[in-house]
């Protein structure tokens, strides 16, 4: 087989990391999977003295097959260190008690997905030169809140890229929204949906496959991409800060060399738990991979039983970017743990996608072993982010508060003390209203206000991407049925040409 990226639902599609990047969906509907993974040797003796740049070079290099040290070198330069990150390396590990916080807040947007939508519009550019593409592309994303802004920040006003965000209108948090609404950026649009975060990710891929308005627009030299974690240029960057997080914990003298972690992660479309996967096949020592989910646990359903059933009540929580019902990089895994059995992957998303559910074989859940799922509700959640407050004054986003539950079930079932990293992927001040709420009880005041009395009662700083947000100014108002969604872009295009006549 031809080295390259495979579809996870035919092995007849091969493309270059480049091509992989810049269409982001397979045409068949399938995720870009490198074929070579397995293959991948990383020597770990010479990673644990690099730095986070030093690290993201080597597996960079390893993954994108027709990129140049050079390009990666400056996207690596240009993401994480030029500024857009509070702190000399882009993350942070802080110990707690009997564990570890992967602080992946410090961006320009506060959450999580910086650590990819920094760099990605970087590898897309590069991507473009190295297709020798003359075409203008036009990202389309669905976002539960975080990858939204993020991916405009990101994006926002790059050479010959376009960006369209739909979000569910009443699905995110108040500061979520106002951060998206009030991007800058002639190149962006923000577009609210009647419905929640599946309907807005199934428009997206519908979008996305729609073979007539792909052609319609290929003849005006445009074609469509995605930032959500079906872009495999999304997923590759996050396998970093594993590995950054162990040579950490091993610098710190904290776990001897070749010594297995626990990582928890909190995850509703499966990308970041994913990556931790590949870090995982890619040699790094990890013993247990935790996936917490909050009420939304069609996860933890499916680790527990085989069963993923999308045929559920869904509920809005204050975990916003969990509130998934169809986790899209299960995908992959079930591509990687059947031996790449491009058809039977097919044929259980199409189960998915008719009947709402699908029944994996015992066979492959057998090697499932790697993953323990738990689940946490909302007052589980509300008492995580309280109890670990008043016993440490370390304050939690409720993603994080979800994933703090979980691994303290996790400990209570198994009394592993393996060494564990719970990944932290929001700035509670993203949901300020939810952690004062946790600690202190209801309050009146309205969500901004409630940041400035979170910081003073926490004796903590709102970070600088979120003060003052409520002065600033509404750019976007495009609100649209779920149905609607593919005219919001042909809508989008021609204001785009307008302006650029």
């Amino acid at each position: 087989m031809k080295k390259g990226y495979n579809s996870t639902r035919s092995k007849d599609i091969t493309v270059t990391a480049s091509q992989g990047i810049l269409r982001g969906l397979a045409p068949d509907g399938g995720l870009f999977v490198p074929n070579f993974i397995h293959n991948i040797q990383l020597d770990q003796t010479k990673l644990s003295k690099k730095n986070y740049g030093e690290l993201a070079q080597v597996i960079f290099t390893a993954f994108l097959d027709d990129f140049s040290e050079k390009q990666i070198a400056d996207a690596i330069q240009n993401a994480y260190y030029s500024g857009k990150f509070e702190e000399k390396e882009p993350v942070n590990l802080k110990k707690v008690e009997d564990r570890y916080f992967l602080e992946l807040f410090h961006g320009p947007t506060c959450a999580f997905k910086d650590m990819a939508l920094t760099i990605l519009p970087y590898f897309m550019v590069e991507s473009i030169k190295n297709v020798n593409s003359h075409n203008k592309i036009l990202i389309l994303t669905a976002t539960s809140g975080d990858t939204g802004k993020a991916a405009l920040e990101g994006f926002a006003n790059v050479d010959d890229i376009s960006i369209i965000v739909f979000y569910p209108k009443d699905g995110v948090s108040t500061i979520q929204e106002k951060q998206m609404l009030t991007q800058i950026g002639d190149n962006t649009c923000v577009v609210g949906i009647s419905g929640n975060f599946d309907d807005t990710q199934n428009g997206v891929k519908e979008i996305l496959n729609d073979v007539e308005l792909g052609q319609k627009l290929a003849k005006s030299n445009v074609l469509f991409s995605s930032a959500n974690s079906i872009n495999i240029g999304r997923l590759l960057p996050q396998v970093v800060y594993y590995f950054y997080s162990y040579y950490e914990l091993l610098n710190r003298g904290e776990i001897v060399d070749g010594e297995e972690i626990n990582f928890v992660v909190p995850t509703g479309n499966f990308g970041n738990i994913l990556a931790g996967y590949y870090a995982k096949q890619l040699g790094l020592p990890i013993h247990k991979l935790i996936c917490a989910s909050n009420a939304n646990k069609v996860l933890t359903d499916f680790f527990e039983t085989g069963t993923y059933d999308r045929n559920r009540e869904f509920y809005k929580t204050s975990s916003p970017s969990m509130d998934i019902l169809i986790s899209s990089n299960l995908e992959r895994l079930l591509y990687d743990l059947s031996n790449e059995d491009s058809e039977a992957v097919s044929s259980l998303m199409k189960q998915l996608n008719t009947q709402g559910s699908y029944q994996a074989s015992k066979t492959l859940m057998e090697k499932t072993q790697l993953f323990y799922a738990g689940a946490a509700d909302e007052l589980e959640t509300a008492e995580s982010i309280k109890d670990i407050f008043e016993k440490t004054h370390y304050l939690m986003d409720p993603h994080t508060g979800v994933a703090n539950k979980v691994y303290n079930d996790y400990l209570k079932e198994t009394g592993d003390i393996t060494k564990t990293v719970i990944v932290s992927t929001a700035s509670p001040y993203k949901f300020g209203r939810a952690v004062y709420e946790s600690i202190f009880g209801a309050s009146d005041l309205d969500d901004y206000s409630l940041l400035d009395c979170l910081a003073q009662k926490t004796n903590t700083q709102i970070p600088a991407p979120l003060r003052d947000l409520d002065k600033k100014e509404n750019r976007h108002s495009v609100q649209c049925h779920k149905t609607d969604m593919s005219k919001a872009v042909v809508d989008f295009l021609k204001d785009q040409e307008k302006n650029h006549a």
